[in-house]
């Protein structure tokens, strides 16, 4: 019992209730955003998100309760799991040009957003394991392959924007895990390279982005789809009816809410279906349309004030694997925001990745709140006590 009070002292409520508060703001816009998606129940996909909210609280509760330092004895097998689960699902039936879901009937479970909680665990724990070897150049490599391999089976799915979240998880947990920083700086300006030699190499084979390629460059591992997304984020009106559709229309929705915005459920690019994927993908030009510029920069101070209170978790952490564990997901958030909301005003290119805690869906949701739940776990074990023995 005094166990149990010492961990409820501990506990941010601060972060709680952030959590809440965006939750909340999903379902306002939720109710707006995917009423017209199914005619004949206008609320099918609110009652599915709240009960996908449901079991993400319940199971942020429980993984609450679990010590964050006993996923060290069995990082492994969860690591191998998943990876066979993410090599299982690129056997399973092609839906929307991929294979990244399992129907399970209730719902459509994708293997790669459980597979970003389980490297944020995983990769932890691996880290923390060799703290006292990190700066041995064979380690840095394992770390790679450790992270690669299960980026490497969902960029086959093809889910580029999941494997891109991979890169960044790499990146930064690496660095709060104890890294040398030459290592992280290594790859973060071999990556910056890579992306430069990419569009450059898009900017010739376009003509200057003046029209859509026509196959996928060789030395690229894309489908041409993903290709064309890429190209079409630097002029999208080369094809504004096709490829470029999407983030126009987003563009539209957003500038058209102005200030304040056109009022809730009176969004006309959402109520006239003009958005696709409006309770999805592109729900972040739900909010700039209906609620405007001063609604939008609402929500994102709240995911500013979430993030914040992450890091604030992850330095006040008992130990280096807990801080890793909390900057691995801080980081997985931050990332999704950052890349979510850039893409509906086009400052970023179209990857697929959802608005965390905001999109609809089962998967997505589920992993979010369990994340955070990890969050709060590592946040109620803070300071001395004497209940866990360190192995």
């Amino acid at each position: 019992m005094r166990n149990t009070k010492k961990l409820l002292k501990n506990l941010d409520w601060t972060f709680v209730a952030l959590t809440l508060l965006i939750l909340a703001y999903n379902i306002i816009i939720l109710s707006s955003a995917s009423s017209n998606v199914l005619s004949s129940d206008p609320n099918f996909y609110v009652r599915r998100q709240l009960m996908w909210i449901g079991a993400g609280l319940f199971a942020g509760i429980v993984i609450a309760c679990f010590d964050y330092r006993r996923f060290r004895k069995f990082s492994w097998i969860i690591y191998a799991l998943a990876n066979l689960l993410l090599v299982a699902v690129l056997f399973s039936p092609e839906k929307k040009g991929a294979h990244r879901w399992f129907d399970l009937k209730f719902m459509d479970f994708q293997p790669s957003e459980l597979a970003k909680l389980v490297i944020i665990i995983a990769f932890a724990c691996f880290l923390y394991q060799r703290r006292d070897k990190l700066g041995r150049f064979y380690n840095w490599l394992f770390a790679l392959a450790y992270v690669g391999l299960p980026a490497l089976l969902i960029l086959r799915e093809p889910d580029l924007g999941t494997a891109l979240v991979f890169i960044v998880l790499f990146l930064v947990m690496c660095w709060i895990g104890g890294m040398p920083g030459r290592f992280v700086l290594t790859l973060l300006l071999l990556l910056c390279l890579g992306i430069a030699l990419l569009f450059g190499a898009l900017y010739v084979s376009t003509d200057g982005y003046q029209h859509l390629p026509e196959e996928s460059p060789a030395f690229l591992p894309l489908e041409i789809y993903q290709v064309t997304r890429l190209v079409i984020f630097i002029n999208p009106y080369m094809d504004p009816l096709g490829a470029g559709y999407n983030m126009i229309q987003s563009e539209v929705a957003i500038g058209s809410g102005g200030l304040w915005g056109q009022g809730y459920g009176q969004g006309s690019q959402v109520q006239g279906y003009f958005l696709p994927e409006h309770h999805t993908d592109f729900i972040f030009s739900v909010v700039g349309e209906e609620f405007g510029f001063a609604g939008a920069i609402a929500l994102i101070i709240l995911y500013l004030l979430l993030l914040l209170r992450a890091i604030y978790i992850a330095i006040t952490a008992k130990d280096q694997l807990g801080s890793t564990m909390v900057a691995g997901v801080a980081a997985m958030l931050a990332f999704q925001i950052f890349t979510n909301a850039g893409m509906t005003i086009g400052i970023m290119p179209i990857t697929g990745i959802p608005l965390p805690l905001l999109s609809y869906g089962g998967s997505g949701m589920l992993v979010n709140l369990i994340c955070l739940g990890l969050v709060v776990n590592v946040s109620m074990r803070r300071g001395k006590d004497h209940f866990f023995i360190e192995e």
